[in-house]
């Protein structure tokens, strides 16, 4: 990462979910639909019948053998010890009900955020991105404003218009990192209907797959070095021995839906998956 990358926001520990320093808000404040992720339909607001007092997980260590594999993906990069130590002071819903609804309302757009932070920072450690730092900053400053306002001013906040200023940046920085692959011609998949796709050993490097839908697809060998993946669809896609050293934009939750095994290269910010074959 260039030496000019300091501050808030840039340190992506922050940006990793602490469970135990949540109360359990992704157990309640989100919405479960009855299906192959979740075994049970849930209104948002009701806690999940799995939590406990304590805001764990009663059956952590055998979610995708009960049926809630959808919870081993979801990610909230960090915004559910925001809200809960930060944004509501360590009060929780269970002592403090008054503040329940508030906090579940606030939690989804926290998380938001942190998302965004996490590409952000990303970003600003792109070298062919240089160019475009002093903006990323910029934009990366001012989303970790919002993180900080009272609980009272996320009603009013907007925070889609403000993710398509950050998108378009984003999109920006990765046009110019991809420009550096290899390849001559580079691919353009954004938002491709990928699903069971047949892409075994297939040569990536570079490609724009911002948004594609590569569910189930077999990328077993694939080189993905310097691909675009921000909101790439890789539900149980296979990722054996793939090459996503220097990927752009992915995330643990992208890797944690895919298959993958010890071969699959990874980003060293990024962990292999316990679910993966060894």
């Amino acid at each position: 990462m260039p030496d000019n990358v300091q501050g808030p926001g840039t340190d992506r520990a922050a940006l990793r979910a602490d469970c135990a320093n949540c109360f359990g808000l992704c157990c309640v404040a989100l919405t479960l639909t009855r299906s192959a992720d979740f075994a049970i339909d849930k209104d948002a607001g009701k806690p999940c019948r799995n939590l406990q007092e304590d805001f764990r997980c009663g059956i952590h260590t055998e979610l995708r053998t009960q049926g809630f594999s959808g919870c081993t993906v979801y990610d909230c990069f960090g915004a559910g010890q925001k809200v809960s130590g930060e944004t509501f002071h360590g009060q929780d819903w269970r002592s403090a009900p008054r503040t329940a609804q508030q906090m579940f309302q606030v939690f989804p757009v926290m998380r938001q955020l942190h998302e965004l932070l996490w590409y952000l920072t990303e970003a600003l450690s792109l070298e062919a991105a240089r160019s475009l730092h002093h903006e990323i900053r910029r934009a990366l400053d001012e989303t970790e404003r919002l993180t900080h306002l009272p609980a009272d001013a996320f009603r009013e906040l907007d925070v889609a218009g403000h993710r398509d200023v950050v998108a378009e940046l984003l999109r920006r920085a990765g046009a110019l990192v991809r420009a550096t692959a290899p390849r001559k011609k580079k691919r353009d998949h954004r938002g491709a209907d990928l699903i069971g796709a047949r892409l075994r050993g297939a040569d990536l490097r570079g490609a724009d797959l911002r948004g594609a839908y590569l569910i189930a697809a077999d990328l077993t060998g694939a080189d993905l070095r310097l691909a675009d993946l921000i909101g790439a669809d890789f539900r149980d896609a296979d990722l054996s021995g793939a090459d996503l050293t220097t990927s752009l934009f992915l995330t643990q939750s992208q890797l944690n839906a895919a298959g993958g095994d010890a071969a699959t290269k990874l980003p060293p910010s990024l962990g292999r998956p316990a679910h993966w074959a060894r």
